[in-house]
């Protein structure tokens, strides 16, 4: 295959069709690869992509090959898909594409209910390279949900729920409560289910019902990390606590793993594009409005009393307007630029929320632009910062990393 990110651009990356019938039947054509090393599962709202870096990067320290699989990119698709920290290449992701369509051609010929969608494929994608390159173990993070999401077509060791909070409100519910029951549909039964420390009341109580309801061994992790964290941001001791949890489960699930791995696992991570600093430009995926909050009490707790320049830009379907309440009080001002995607917010829009909750802010036609603007406007001391969508977040750094 000449280009198989050709082929998968022509999946409609934005298509969803709920339901894991065609993720079964393709995994049984494939001979259930997914099946050949433990599996740690991790959904929620915000922090499982941290979660999933803190505990590859354990599992690699304890002597694992290990398989990561995350979404969505930040600038190219092989990101997604990793073993021993690096990304898939084009060749093996070309082996990966031509050996699914081979071993289901119904995907190809049959009818549009047939045909597995954007984020199936990319899914089966990196289970199948996994199998392929040998790995010892894989973490795997949900998509969307978690009740219907490609990836609960797996059965894992143990099963991890980062903090919820309200996202994706028109498709998975428009309280915490029914988020968090989503979000349970990974447990499995006799699986452990492993949960942030700090979730909301009513969601915790949710997750806690649905853990009884499936049969799932409920476990609640620390709310604080005391240990060394190389991930930034105040927010993240709750995510290393999770992370810390759900890898000892998996040491007592049968999978190889000292407490000084998991220890140095945590304190050696990287997660790119959340509060990571490029080229002079902090750059953090926040892109609803508890990751707003984090971003904004980071942002206080690294860098007191220094002035902000905020390059702002988000997706329609978030509430844009409680972000920016978050937002707007850590900022000295806010740079706004509309996210290269279908699914944007013009900035306009955003530019005139933001003004109406008393934030200067001004429009830019792109991100080069407003990171150009941000920059001359910032003060002695101050700090530039990309925020607001994983999209616009990935255009930065796609400018500002060299190569």
């Amino acid at each position: 295959m000449a280009d198989p990110h050709a082929y998968l651009a022509g999946l409609q990356p934005l298509a969803m069709r709920f339901g894991l019938e065609r993720m079964q039947r393709a995994l049984d054509a494939l001979g259930r690869p997914e099946r050949a090393y433990p599996v740690l599962h991790v959904g929620g709202t915000n922090g499982k992509g941290s979660t999933c870096a803190m505990a590859a990067a354990a599992l690699a320290a304890a002597g694992h090959e290990v398989g990561l699989y995350t979404s969505p990119h930040l600038v190219r698709f092989n990101e997604r898909i990793q073993v021993r920290g690096a990304a898939i290449g084009d060749d093996e992701l070309a082996a990966v594409v031509e050996e699914i369509r081979r071993a289901c051609p119904w995907h190809d010929g049959g009818g549009e209910g047939d045909r597995l969608t954007y984020f199936e494929f990319a899914t089966l994608a990196g289970l199948l390279h996994f199998a392929r390159a040998g790995v010892g173990a894989a973490v795997v993070e949900v998509g969307l949900g978690g009740r219907f999401d490609a990836t609960n077509a797996i059965v894992p060791r143990v099963t991890a729920i980062a903090a919820i909070g309200l996202d994706h409100t028109q498709l998975l519910g428009d309280t915490v409560e029914r988020i968090a029951v989503e979000k349970a549909g990974i447990f499995k039964p006799g699986v452990p289910a492993v949960v942030h420390g700090r979730q909301p009341p009513a969601a915790l109580e949710a997750l806690h019902a649905e853990a009884v309801r499936r049969g799932a061994p409920f476990v609640v992790a620390a709310r604080d990390y005391p240990g060394a964290i190389a991930l930034p941001g105040p927010h993240q001791r709750g995510n290393a606590g999770l992370a810390d949890a759900a890898l000892r489960q998996l040491s007592r699930a049968g999978v190889a793993l000292s407490d000084e791995a998991i220890a140095r696992g945590i304190a050696t991570a990287r997660w790119p594009g959340r509060l990571e600093e490029v080229a002079g430009v902090l750059l953090d995926g926040a892109h609803n409005p508890d990751g707003a909050a984090a971003l904004a009490a980071a942002l206080r707790a690294m860098y007191p009393g220094r002035p902000v320049e905020l390059v702002f830009g988000v997706l329609a379907d978030k509430d844009h307007a409680r972000m920016l309440a978050a937002l707007v009080r850590a900022a000295r001002a806010l740079h706004v630029v509309t996210p290269a995607s279908t699914r944007a917010r013009p900035a306009d829009e955003v530019a005139a929320t933001a003004r109406g909750l008393g934030a200067p802010a001004d429009v830019h036609d792109s991100v080069a632009d407003a990171i150009a603007c941000a920059r001359r406007a910032a003060l002695p001391g101050g700090v530039v910062c990309v925020a607001g969508s994983l999209y616009l977040v990935g255009e930065a750094r796609d400018l500002l990393v060299p190569g």
